[in-house]
């Protein structure tokens, strides 16, 4: 696992339908990009050196505003699906 300053660090959830665990990158100590890192949680701003196990995985900011839009557009898509299925549902 290597990583850089302004890195994500995203930890999966412990059983599926868990939510994952996100923080920022904010230091990386070895220069090969190797942990321990130091990460901002987004959860609650809370800050703390991170030696990451197995379920973790390190996203560039790229790929994490990626991943980002990609949920907000299910969410829209789902959303827009639920009124679409309320307002059938109001006509008949």
């Amino acid at each position: 696992m290597h990583a850089k300053p302004g890195d994500w660090l995203v930890i999966k959830g412990p059983r599926t339908g868990a939510p994952d665990q996100r923080g920022r990158i904010l230091e990386v100590h070895a220069a090969d990009g190797t942990p321990p890192y130091v990460v901002r949680w987004t959860a609650d701003d809370h800050v703390s050196t991170v030696f990451p196990g197995h379920d973790a995985v390190v996203l560039t900011a790229e790929e994490e505003q990626a991943a980002e839009e990609q949920a907000r557009a299910r969410y829209d898509r789902i959303q827009h699906l639920i009124h679409e299925e309320d307002s059938h549902v109001r006509l008949h």
